[in-house]
């Protein structure tokens, strides 16, 4: 586990961590005529070449300017909701706050997010999103901006928890901030990590980081620690 400093301070992304986006994804398909499972499918092509849903989008509706649908499917989506929240996130988020953790919730979403984050009643002291902050993941400056509103001295200090290499692992490593990936989601599932990049936490979900952070924080574990699903590095 890298650096001197012990993370009190967990800082987690919202899609994919908190939030399952399978309603996300199924509200396009209809949008777009296809399949939900068609486009998942051309989803994960597009993430294993390094793309984004964008470069899916095109392949499933070569017909249809997606972009002019955004406001139809924000409709349909309607927001986040509570069946949206992965079951392990409240007792993972409870147990840590118990622990006398900090936890905020930090990622690339609309301002509109915002307000329905808190209206689940989360238990996280906060919540970031980069409509407000003006800027996105992965560039260097989102980190810097989450940083300076957690207001703590040494960035070693705060655990990032996200599901992309790209957007998550990368950039808040290189922002000094320990990091954990939740290999989760179609980009949990498939990106790959450098070989010379090493995440102080690799898990498949969420609830057995109160227990890996408080034998971290105890001085219990001192580099790779193998777990159920998941595993310490």
């Amino acid at each position: 586990m890298s650096g001197a400093a012990v993370p009190d301070v967990v800082v987690l992304d919202v899609g994919e961590v908190i939030i399952d986006e399978t309603r996300v994804w199924t509200v396009w398909a209809e949008l777009l005529g296809v399949s939900p499972g068609t486009l998942m499918a051309v989803l994960g092509a597009a993430v294993s070449q390094g793309g984004d849903h964008t470069d899916a989008f095109p392949h499933v509706a070569p017909n249809v300017d997606w972009t002019a649908l955004e406001d139809e499917h924000e409709t349909r989506y309607g927001g986040f909701r509570s069946d949206d929240v992965y079951a392990d996130v409240v007792p993972t988020l409870t147990a840590l706050r118990a622990s006398g953790v900090r936890v905020v919730l930090a990622g690339n979403q609309p301002a509109r997010r915002t307000a329905q984050l808190r209206a689940l009643e989360l238990p996280v002291d906060d919540v970031v999103v980069s409509d407000e902050l003006g800027v996105e993941k992965p560039d260097p400056a989102f980190f810097a901006a989450v940083l300076a509103r957690l207001d703590v001295s040494d960035a070693a200090r705060v655990l990032y928890v996200g599901d992309r290499v790209d957007n998550d692992v990368l950039p808040a490593g290189a922002a000094g901030m320990a990091t954990c990936w939740l290999t989760r989601g179609p980009w949990g599932q498939l990106q790959e990590l450098p070989e010379d990049v090493e995440p102080d936490l690799v898990l498949e979900g969420l609830g057995e980081l109160p227990e890996l952070l408080a034998a971290w924080r105890s001085g219990a574990v001192d580099g790779a620690e193998d777990g159920d699903g998941g595993a310490g590095r």
